[in-house]
Parts: C-alpha cells; sequence; structure tokens
C-alpha cells in the first residue's frame, strides 16, 4: 500500500491511500487501528504533504563505502548517528532554500525507513515487526558549514533541509533498492542499498539501543556516493526503486 499526507482542496491535511491513481481517505490512525475510504479522488487533484509528520528525525553517517571515501573520511565501526529538526521537513514539490550562511548546499539521496510500532532494545529478527514502510528522504546538507563545525547540527538542520517523500510504500524488501539523484536531469547517484555497510535491520536494532522508537519516527539509512552541490533554480529528483520520485526545486 502506498499511505500518503495530503490535503485537498481547503480541507485540512489527511492521511490517504493511492489506487489505481487515485486517492481515498483513512480513517483512525494509520500507525494502529484503521480502515481505508474508497479512492476516488484523481492523484492530480490534491496535494501530496510530507507523508509523516516525525516526532524524530534520526540520520546515519557514512553507511557506504564509497561515500565515505569520497570525503576521505573512515567507514566507521558502528553507525554514527545524527539527527535532523522537525522544523526541517518540507515533502514532495516543495523548495529547497539556500541558507546565506552557506555556499556550498549539497544533495544526499537516501531510504528512509518509518517506524511503525513503539520499541527499544528491538532484537534484529523482531525489526520488520516495528517498521510501517518506506519513503525517500533527501539530506540536505551544508558542505562548508559541516566542514567547519566538525559537528553536524547546523549544517544538516536548516529549515527545508529534509525533504520526505512523496509516500510511504508498506510492502518493500529493503536489502536491494536502487537509489538514485538527478539535478536538472543529470544522473548524480546511483546505488543499491544492498552496498550499505550496516542493514536497515541493524540501524534500527543499534538505534533502539540509545533511545525508545516511536510510530512515525523516520530513520534515514545514508546516502551512497555521487552527492553534489545544488543552485538556485535547480531541481533535484531523489528516486527509489518501487517507491517513487521525491521532486523539489531549489531557491534562495
Amino acid at each position: 500500500m502506498k499511505l500518503v499526507r495530503y490535503r485537498y482542496g481547503k480541507d485540512q491535511p489527511r492521511y490517504g491511500w493511492i489506487y489505481e491513481g487515485k486517492v481515498g481517505p483513512l480513517e483512525g490512525d494509520p500507525f494502529g487501528e484503521y480502515r481505508r475510504l474508497e479512492a476516488d479522488i484523481p492523484l492530480s487533484d490534491v496535494q501530496l504533504l510530507a507523508p509523516v509528520e516525525p516526532g524524530k528525525i534520526i540520520c546515519v553517517g557514512r553507511n557506504y563505502i564509497e561515500h565515505a571515501k569520497e570525503h576521505s573520511a573512515p567507514v566507521p565501526e558502528w553507525p554514527m548517528l545524527f539527527m535532523k529538526p522537525q522544523s526541517s521537513v518540507i515533502g514532495l514539490n516543495d523548495t529547497i532554500i539556500l541558507p546565506p550562511q552557506s555556499k556550498q548546499v549539497e544533495h544526499e539521496v537516501e531510504l528512509v525507513a518509518v517506524i511503525g510500532k513503539s520499541g527499544r532494545w528491538i532484537q534484529p529478527d523482531e525489526v520488520f515487526s516495528h517498521i510501517f514502510g518506506y519513503t525517500i528522504g533527501n539530506d540536505v546538507t551544508a558542505r562548508d558549514l559541516q566542514n567547519i563545525d566538525g559537528q553536524w547540527t547546523r549544517s544538516k538542520g536548516f529549515d527545508t533541509f529534509c525533504p520526505l517523500g512523496p509516500w510511504i510504500e508498506t510492502e518493500l524488501d529493503p536489502s536491494d533498492v536502487l537509489l538514485s539523484c538527478r539535478v536538472n536531469g543529470e544522473l548524480r547517484q546511483m546505488t543499491s542499498t544492498r552496498e550499505m555497510v550496516f542493514t536497515v535491520q541493524q540501524l534500527v536494532a543499534f538505534t533502539s539501543t540509545i533511545m525508545t522508537l516511536n510510530p512515525g519516527d523516520v530513520i534515514f539509512t545514508g546516502t551512497p556516493a555521487g552527492v553534489g552541490v545544488l543552485n538556485a533554480g535547480d531541481v533535484v529528483e531523489c528516486t527509489g526503486e518501487g517507491i517513487g520520485t521525491l521532486s523539489n526545486r531549489v531557491a534562495h
């Protein structure tokens, strides 16, 4: 099932599902008990929003060997975690705003796991029962500030630096998903998640040894090599095989 958050006309945002190019509302809690109502609104008639309002946005650094190499950085011995603020979240077709503090803002396409059931100290063989589904994220990064600061809160935390979308796919095997990123149609990144240093199971299990994971939390699983600069006027498209494409424009 493809689960969305959407706005139809002047209605309040709500969760829904997609069937044969049409959207139907969900009645109830998408992370609990719900029922699907008839899908009768053309997808083109709704505004798709970020598919989840995450409580926590947990990210993983250097989870692809080639990405670590392109920054002359060592591959970590255990998952390198950092976080983004909720205020950085935007959705499909929203605009990434380049902050005046940075001269080198870059794209990072990532597979994102969406937590569906609370847990702490989750065992690897129990991980998938805690995952609701998967979406695509762009871990937008002010690379120059990241290099200056030595820690990543400022470089990763600007408003609009966490595009998510276009929806959550609840039926996906995350072990071999082809990720790609294009800027103005030019291919910049393309790698399978099978190249990840730490698997989705390992990342969720490890993170849950540190903090309780709650429904709606998201885990960015790392970006492959090929990150590059974004400029005002660019269109960046992040695609996950079996999920869809997250497209955003870039502006000052």
